[in-house]
């Protein structure tokens, strides 16, 4: 997943990702497996006007992305797809640091050097 958008006044992993889309891959880093159902339940108590629906395009859309896969199984009500992480939180840290560094190398190469010699451990 390669960061389109980087917002400096948001932390985490909201600042490459929208909000509800952040929220959906803190619980499914978590859980690791699940239904977009089960994520539904769970976002439901923090915003009581969430949509199934909506939950289900946001999890489509992190597919997209390459952060969620999707399988389908059968259940009790049939068929129904069933989420899980493509990567570790930490790997998909480590991809957002190396791609925004690799852009400010690109456009910023000489500030972004001095810059990084005056850091220390």
């Amino acid at each position: 997943m390669e960061p389109q958008e980087f917002k400096l006044t948001e932390e985490g992993i909201k600042a490459v990702l929208p909000p509800l889309e952040a929220e959906i891959m803190e619980h499914m880093w978590e859980v690791r497996v699940a239904t977009a159902g089960e994520v539904y339940r769970h976002m439901k108590e923090k915003h009581p006007d969430l949509r199934r629906s909506t939950v289900s395009i946001l999890m489509n859309r992190l597919c997209e992305r390459g952060l969620l896969r999707r399988s389908i199984e059968r259940g009790r009500g049939g068929m129904r797809y069933v989420y899980s992480i493509t990567s570790t939180r930490e790997e998909f840290e480590k991809k957002v640091v190396e791609s925004i560094l690799d852009a400010l190398m690109t456009n910023f190469k000489e500030a972004t050097y001095a810059y990084l010699s005056r850091i220390k451990k």
